[in-house]
């Protein structure tokens, strides 16, 4: 069965970074290696939405309200995608949560203070 397992969130000033991880177990090396992985986010009271996808050959494609300051990628030898976020924002404030092959995360706490 595969367990998704985020981390890294936390409280952080505007301007700031955070690197989240998720760590992909119960499947093995090389269906990871095949797997798309993607970020998404929740904020109170909103849908969750798509934050970043990268595929097995490594192609990535960001939300709008991203692009140009969160970067994904994935260490096939670890099982575990990243999700780097630069000149993070008030807005940026949600629960993210890592999915791959159709599960999905507990989710990790991102709050961004202004």
């Amino acid at each position: 069965q595969v367990q998704l397992v985020e981390s890294g969130g936390g409280l952080v000033q505007t301007g700031g970074s955070l690197r989240l991880s998720c760590a992909v177990s119960g499947i093995s090396g090389i269906t990871f290696r095949v797997s798309d992985i993607g970020w998404y986010r929740q904020a109170p009271g909103k849908q969750r939405d798509s934050v970043a996808i990268i595929n097995m050959g490594g192609a990535t494609t960001y939300a709008d309200s991203v692009r140009g300051r969160f970067t994904i990628s994935r260490d096939n030898a670890k099982n575990t995608a990243y999700l780097q976020m630069n000149s993070l924002k008030s807005e940026d404030t949600a629960i993210y949560y890592c999915s791959a092959r159709g599960q999905w995360g507990q989710g990790t706490q991102v709050t961004v203070s202004s």
